[in-house]
């Protein structure tokens, strides 16, 4: 069950990254931060990452093998980034309706589930 809840608890926490870094971009393209100085566009980020971090830190503590998780540090690396790609292709794809996925996306994914085989492979 830590695999599960690891993973789970990455999902989360990188909605909440993807949101951070980029859903400043969003209010500016609706014209509602257009206004805000640099530095509440950085705390606003920094407001939302905070919970990405209180996602992350735990899931992998939780999913790490020293502490009785099913996952190396290279793979929850890994399991992180293919996480993280899917998810901001996801919320770009319905967010920002002007950036198309295109062949080159597709396969770029592809080398990324790659890597998740070639990192658990014995």
């Amino acid at each position: 069950m830590n695999g599960f809840w690891t993973i789970l608890m990455l999902i989360f926490s990188n909605v909440f990254m993807t949101f951070a870094w980029y859903g400043h971009l969003k209010l500016q393209e609706m014209k509602i931060s257009t206004g805000w100085p640099l530095i509440l566009i950085i705390l606003f980020s920094w407001g939302i990452a905070f919970f990405e971090y209180c996602l992350t830190v735990p899931a992998n503590r939780l999913g790490f093998q020293g502490n009785g998780g099913p996952f190396n540090l290279m793979q929850l690396k890994v399991i992180q980034e293919v996480i993280s790609l899917t998810i901001f292709t996801v919320i770009v794809t319905f967010l920002f309706k002007g950036q198309p996925v295109q062949w080159n996306h597709i396969a770029a994914f592809f080398c990324m589930i790659m890597a998740v085989f070639f990192v658990f492979l014995k």
